[in-house]
């Protein structure tokens, strides 16, 4: 033995404390997501939820995981990462809710070089809200400091959600020719297509900071919106009946997310005169002289969750659903066939 002292596991990069530091910080976040259900907080070997206390008689499970995508990249390059976790619980529980469940609990992974507890703080906040304003329970995760696995400054996140339904109420159910289609707005561009939106903004020659040319603020604040939750809405008109489907218009646009809900020998026909283009996306289709169809299959163009409702009760689940706040523009049926058919124009 010598008197040289030895090597701590935070001369090799981890620091221990810091990552104590982060639970302690984000505990009155995590306790502001607390549901029905809900039995432990954070800081044990697992988390525990009461499917019996949360009102389950015969309950089916449903689980979703997601990430971001490279919206990080934004993120991180501009230091705007307040509602990144927003984005991360809105990608799991949106689908986790076309599935007919209600999400009950989230678990989220953040990993990175170097601990920064502060950003750490502001970006599990946003989980936390995220969670509060779809209903689900922040129950647990896992922080990872990995010095040599990520450039300094970067981190990289996953998000886990589980949700449940009474046995037999699973969606898409019943689905049927004359059906009506009843968009959703979106918010922009959400968390799909990120690194066709980097190419774009490096063609335009454009900076993060410089004043976006299709919204107020900087071109990095406007790409940052964060993506719409759509679950109480949603869920709220799945128990008033008559809804047969749910699509979230993530990657593959309205072309390939549509078709995911429509049985065998179901088409759909879109309206695209039914709503107007958001500006963000007639700025990206203009910059990148972007073909129509490329847009659609790219984006969500404006529509972030597709309803789709038996004829009868379309006017009703509109109203109700522009009650609950949405925009809901009347997008075209389900028809035989197969995939997507469009008329009118976008762009």
């Amino acid at each position: 033995m010598t008197n040289k002292p030895g090597l701590t596991y935070a001369d090799a990069g981890v620091d221990i404390d810091a990552g104590n530091n982060l639970v302690e910080r984000i505990k009155p976040a995590a306790k502001r997501t607390t549901r029905p259900g809900t039995m432990s907080g954070l800081g044990g070997f697992g988390a525990l939820f009461d499917l019996k206390g949360a009102g389950y008689t015969d309950p089916i499970l449903v689980a979703a995981t997601d990430g971001v995508g490279t919206k990080l990249r934004i993120a991180i390059d501009t230091g705007n990462v307040d509602t990144v976790g927003i984005d991360l619980v809105a990608m799991c529980v949106n689908d986790l809710v076309c599935q007919g469940a209600e999400p009950l609990f989230f678990l989220d992974y953040f990993a990175t070089g170097k601990l920064n507890v502060d950003e750490a703080t502001r970006i599990i906040e946003g989980i936390a809200q995220g969670c509060a304003d779809s209903g689900c329970a922040l129950i647990g995760g896992e922080t990872a400091e990995m010095p040599g696995m990520y450039h300094k400054g970067d981190f990289d996140l996953a998000g886990f959600a589980v949700g449940a339904m009474e046995r037999g109420a699973d969606l898409p159910a019943g689905v049927a020719e004359g059906d009506v289609l009843l968009g959703l707005a979106s918010n922009g561009v959400h968390s799909n297509g990120y690194s066709f939106v980097r190419k774009v903004v490096e063609l335009s020659g454009l900076s993060w900071s410089d004043q976006a040319p299709f919204a107020d603020g900087t071109l990095g604040e406007a790409l940052l919106a964060p993506t719409r939750l759509y679950v109480k809405q949603a869920l709220a008109a799945v128990r008033a009946g008559g809804v047969h489907a749910l699509a979230h218009i993530t990657g593959g646009g309205l072309t390939e997310n549509l078709p995911r809900v429509l049985p065998e020998g179901m088409g759909a026909h879109i309206d695209l005169s039914s709503w107007t283009l958001p500006p963000v996306f007639r700025w990206l289709a203009e910059t990148a002289n972007m073909q129509e169809a490329e847009l659609l299959k790219t984006f969500n163009s404006g529509i972030g969750m597709i309803v789709v409702v038996a004829a009868e009760r379309a006017d009703a689940l509109e109203a109700l659903l522009e009650q609950q706040g949405e925009t809901v523009s009347v997008l075209g049926h389900v028809e035989a066939g197969q995939g997507v058919r469009y008329s009118g124009a976008l762009l």
